[in-house]
């Protein structure tokens, strides 16, 4: 079914642009969804609660599936266009395409291979939690509810230096690909001509700089707020908690005062 699906070029060039359109709409999402963490620790970790404990979860793994598919579609795709092109195409023609593309298309693939490597291992880090054991107990008194601490999650994953240089890495590398894929999903599925090219251009590079810059100010916040500057995000407060956690028990930050009364303990 799959090879039916990529049998010409056309298909090939509309499931990319398909499945793009996809990632960019949840690449959107999921950089709103962590911008919470700016707020008080209820409001991401109420979101990640809902997700998780009220979604039905036929409807999260929907949304899972859907993903999943949608990265192998879209990388299979980029793949076989690759071949296909190289197949069809003299040498002299090459080297000509090659001038004229964009230095963003030329290392598509390159930026792509980094993207799912980084992907890999964003989804071992707060997904899976096998990176540190920490993140398993980290505890939140929602209203009453016992819930995970995503917020101390982020914050403490962010500490690593390398980590969060890893993460603005992999952020730019998408800013990168976005610049171009936007652009080229849009003539994929033929919304794009000579007049509107230049718009839609700018609306892609404006669309990857606002991706950026939004998934970059969490990493940057948490690096100033844990190694002595403005406490842009509760730095001490789960420094402070972690320092002190014994490496079995349920651990607790206790947060300042919030407005939503929703405080965490340092004992359970």
């Amino acid at each position: 079914m799959l090879g039916a699906l990529l049998s010409s070029s056309l298909a090939k060039k509309f499931v990319m642009a398909l499945t793009g359109l996809i990632l960019v709409g949840f690449v959107l999402g999921h950089m709103l969804g962590n911008l919470q963490t700016f707020g008080a620790p209820s409001a991401i970790n109420g979101y990640a609660y809902f997700l998780h404990k009220v979604l039905p979860w036929e409807v999260l793994w929907l949304v899972r599936i859907v993903l999943l598919a949608a990265v192998v579609l879209h990388i299979t795709a980029a793949v076989l266009l690759v071949r296909d092109n190289r197949r069809a195409r003299p040498a002299g023609y090459e080297k000509q395409k090659y001038k004229q593309a964009s230095f963003a298309a030329r290392t598509m693939k390159y930026s792509g291979v980094i993207l799912l490597a980084f992907i890999v291992f964003h989804l071992a880090q707060f997904t899976l939690q096998v990176t540190d054991p920490a993140y398993r107990e980290l505890r939140f008194d929602l209203d009453g509810k016992n819930t995970q601490d995503v917020y101390a999650m982020i914050v403490y994953g962010f500490a690593s230096p390398w980590i969060a240089g890893f993460y603005l890495v992999a952020m730019g590398l998408l800013c990168w690909h976005l610049s171009h894929g936007v652009a080229s999903m849009f003539q994929s599925l033929g919304l794009r001509n000579e007049n509107w090219y230049k718009y839609l251009h700018r609306f892609a590079v404006g669309y990857g700089w606002v991706i950026f810059l939004g998934f970059a100010a969490l990493p940057a916040a948490v690096l100033v707020s844990w190694y002595g500057g403005p406490q842009l995000v509760y730095a001490e407060a789960i420094q402070e908690a972690v320092a002190g956690w014994d490496g079995q028990s349920p651990l607790y930050v206790e947060y300042p005062v919030e407005k939503s009364d929703a405080v965490a303990n340092l004992s359970p």
